[in-house]
């Protein structure tokens, strides 16, 4: 049996549309629609199916990409139970869904969790102007440099995403952000684009959202590994919840290290399978680690080969 990493996607990787052919063709998942929909009490046709300002919003970004990947993972493992996870690995939000894939958490007690959890976050970041900005073509120690630089300057501004080689992205406060914008050009960036967001992700402007998702943590989540998870924070793998409760917390405020990551998984599995909408992660392991075959399920099509792929 080969040896497989289940990876998930984070914010930013929503579409208006996305899992429409899982809903149309399996039962499963139209009943984890409504089971979500009551849990929350927001209709997840309207705002995944329809033209809608919601699905940009945090709180309701996060629990509309879990639940899309979770109906993925459950139907692959419908589809072929014999499988086996070697390690479960996110991206941000992500590792929310690598935390329900591995067993440890229901994905309905999930979907709530990352709800408010995107509550928490948007309330941190609504009296003041957050953002986020992708900086281009710089190597990351250059990027770090710069940051520490601002900082000193009495700017809130820190590295928040490692995606790839020359392309980082750093969070903070808007103006700061946009200040900086010529010291990283300077540095030698192509390009330091502000992102479409209104909160600063994975950075200090997070701590008062730390407590509340401890809290809410401790209730849902369960002592019921099927296999590792991946920190963002460590990049190394934990199987308890004690251990989850203090790196997601953490997680909040510090940097997601997904390149260093996929780099220290890649000469341990064979393939990784991407869960849900899009192919971001997949187009991230080509860069990062080229031998690392990258599968995605995002429908029932992608479904068939994947479980064809496997087999052979």
């Amino acid at each position: 049996m080969k040896k497989i990493a289940m990876i998930f996607s984070g914010q930013g990787s929503q579409a208006i549309g996305m899992g429409k052919d899982f809903y149309e063709k399996s039962e499963i998942a139209r009943d984890m629609f409504k089971n979500a929909s009551e849990r929350i009490g927001i209709d997840f046709y309207k705002l995944i199916f329809e033209e809608n300002e919601k699905l940009s919003q945090t709180a309701y970004t996060q629990p509309a990409i879990l639940l899309i990947q979770m109906i993925a993972y459950r139907l692959f493992k419908e589809a072929y139970p014999e499988v086996k996870a070697e390690l479960f690995l996110g991206h941000s939000l992500g590792e929310f869904s690598a935390l329900c894939a591995s067993g440890a958490i229901d994905y309905i007690d999930a979907v709530e969790l990352v709800h408010k959890r995107g509550l928490f976050m948007q309330f941190a970041c609504d009296k003041i102007e957050a953002g986020m900005m992708v900086i281009v073509g710089l190597e990351d120690e250059l990027v770090e440099k710069v940051c520490k630089d601002e900082l000193t300057k009495g700017k809130k501004i820190w590295p928040a995403n490692y995606n790839q080689d020359g392309q980082l992205v750093v969070a903070g406060m808007k103006a700061d952000l946009v200040s900086s914008e010529q010291a990283f050009k300077d540095a030698g960036a192509k390009r330091a684009l502000l992102l479409d967001m209104s909160v600063a992700s994975h950075c200090e402007l997070l701590v008062s959202a730390q407590e509340p998702l401890a809290e809410i943590m401790a209730n849902f989540i369960k002592n019921n590994f099927e296999a590792p998870i991946i920190s963002n924070v460590t990049t190394m793998p934990y199987s308890s919840k004690d251990e989850a409760i203090s790196l997601l917390k953490l997680q909040l405020i510090k940097p997601v290290k997904y390149k260093q990551s996929i780099l220290a998984i890649a000469d341990t599995v064979d393939m990784a399978i991407e869960f849900g909408h899009g192919t971001i992660l997949k187009g991230l392991n080509k860069r990062i680690a080229k031998d690392l075959i990258t599968l995605n399920i995002s429908d029932m099509e992608s479904l068939s080969k994947v479980i064809e792929e496997i087999r052979h």
